[in-house]
């Protein structure tokens, strides 16, 4: 049987570390890097005797989120002990949230696999603090354990399993980053783990009931959750047509062999033991404390786009893939209140710069330029310093050494040929090494004159004012 003989379905944890300054019980700083277990104190190494005590912002960041993904929020709310034991995490349980979590029964609009609108649910947001991390020495054999990360505060956003295909798991995934980086509430930088996923699959035939599901753990690039869930979908039909049953279990991804290993049994929420933290108060919420929240939102990613089709006439497609990145859409806003031309700005940021990205395999945030820099590249193709080709090569540069774009064409060689002399003397060189050329136009053949400007194009390394070739061509061949 085929793949289109089943029914994929697929749910997502996504864990999201919020931008607060210190950690989630403690004063401890939660900047990435530093020293390993510098960042620490006795609350977040668990030593006898030390009290958490919840950091307010944490709250107010869950809340945030909550409302942007349309939840419900719980005014009564509390912390509980998930109970297990591994190396990085010192206190042998997790301060996480139960029954009780923060944000529940809320949604998201992710376009299917059709390109058509879906609502995906989500079944809860709850706080929680994060694990250690373990340092695996690969020479000497053993583990070190460093705290720093222990207790920095997460947001665990879990959907219902309403996704039917790898390509809706991405969807959903970016909208939800789109969204946490609109409202500030985390930077979302899956390279250094602030936004991760937990990835449950199962498959079964149309009219039975749901498979059994597995889960791939701590997932931090959107290419691997794509090739994962493509790869455990297949695995799992291949299981299942051989006669064997898929078990419940927790994977890992190997990205360089583009397989899953099996790491341990999945737990069930019993296994993990949950009862009320002792140590933390429950948490109250007003009515006013949350009307606050939701009147200072931010503008979201949906109404950001339907500004940008209404008042800069973008397409629906074009505002849709500016906004779903804060960081490109602060980049189109920047760069177009400096020169003034939207259009441009959004076909450069959507052709040339996706395209450098997509093969770097970089995300917007790591665009090193500013939109300054763009908005400068823009303006000197509008003055006619430089042709739209030499706009590309000075993308292109910017990508490897980003500085002011007048200095990168000075620096090049790369200042566009407008001088009329200049420009005829190449057009009478393209002109007498291509005489079939100019009778194909002259037989009315107007493709010829296309190639004739490449041409001239090619000779003046695309320096040349392809406008002034154009009608210098003209000119000359209806001579």
């Amino acid at each position: 049987m085929s793949r289109s003989d089943y029914e994929v379905v697929i749910g997502l944890e996504v864990h999201a570390e919020l931008s607060t300054k210190t950690k989630i019980f403690c004063s401890c700083p939660t900047e990435f890097g530093g020293d390993p277990n510098t960042h620490t104190c006795p609350v977040c190494m668990a030593m006898p005797g030390a009290l958490p005590v919840l950091n307010e912002k944490v709250v107010e960041y869950a809340v945030k989120a909550g409302l942007a993904t349309n939840c419900e929020i719980s005014r009564d709310s509390k912390n509980d002990r998930k109970n297990y034991f591994y190396p990085d995490l010192p206190k042998s349980y997790q301060i996480s949230q139960f029954d009780k979590p923060l944000c529940e029964h809320g949604y998201v609009e992710i376009e299917d696999d059709e390109g058509n609108l879906k609502k995906v649910r989500i079944l809860r947001i709850h706080i929680e603090e994060d694990a250690g991390k373990l340092n695996h020495n690969e020479f000497g054999g053993g583990s070190l354990v460093d705290l720093n990360r222990a207790g920095v505060p997460l947001i665990e956003t879990v959907s219902e399993p309403d996704l039917r295909s790898a390509k809706e798991a991405e969807n959903y995934l970016r909208k939800l980053k789109s969204i946490f980086e609109y409202i500030e509430v985390s930077d979302c930088k899956m390279q250094e783990g602030s936004l991760r996923a937990d990835v449950n699959v199962s498959v079964h035939k149309p009219g039975t009931p749901f498979g059994t599901r597995t889960e791939m753990k701590n997932m931090n690039s959107f290419r691997s959750i794509v090739r994962a869930i493509e790869y455990e979908i297949d695995r799992q039909i291949d299981v299942i047509e051989d006669g064997g049953v898929i078990e419940q279990e927790t994977l890992r991804w190997d990205d360089v062999s583009g397989r899953t290993f099996s790491m341990r049994d999945k737990e069930d929420a019993q296994d993990y033991r949950y009862f009320p933290d002792p140590d933390l108060v429950a948490i109250r919420l007003p009515e006013d404390y949350i009307e606050e929240i939701r009147k200072n939102l931010p503008e979201l990613p949906e109404s950001r786009k339907e500004r940008y089709t209404s008042e800069y006439g973008l397409s629906e497609k074009d505002a849709n893939l500016l906004t779903a990145s804060k960081y490109m859409s602060n980049l189109f806003e920047g760069a177009n209140k400096i020169c003034n031309n939207p259009k441009a700005v959004a076909n450069w940021l959507l052709s040339d710069i996706s395209r450098i990205l997509n093969e770097k395999e970089m995300e917007p945030e790591q665009i090193p330029f500013t939109a300054e820099q763009l908005a400068k590249m823009i303006e000197l193709i509008e003055k006619g310093t430089i042709s739209s080709a030499i706009g590309k090569k000075v993308i292109t540069e910017l990508f490897e050494n980003p500085k002011d774009p007048e200095e990168i064409i000075k620096e090049k060689g790369w200042i566009q040929i407008s001088d009329e002399g200049a420009i005829k003397e190449v057009v009478m060189k393209i002109l007498e090494a291509n005489p079939q050329s100019v009778s194909d136009f002259k037989a009315g053949k107007d493709k010829a004159l296309g190639f004739l400007v490449g041409q001239a194009m090619k000779e003046t390394r695309g320096q040349a004012n392809p406008q002034m070739l154009n009608k210098m061509f003209l000119e000359e061949l209806n001579k």
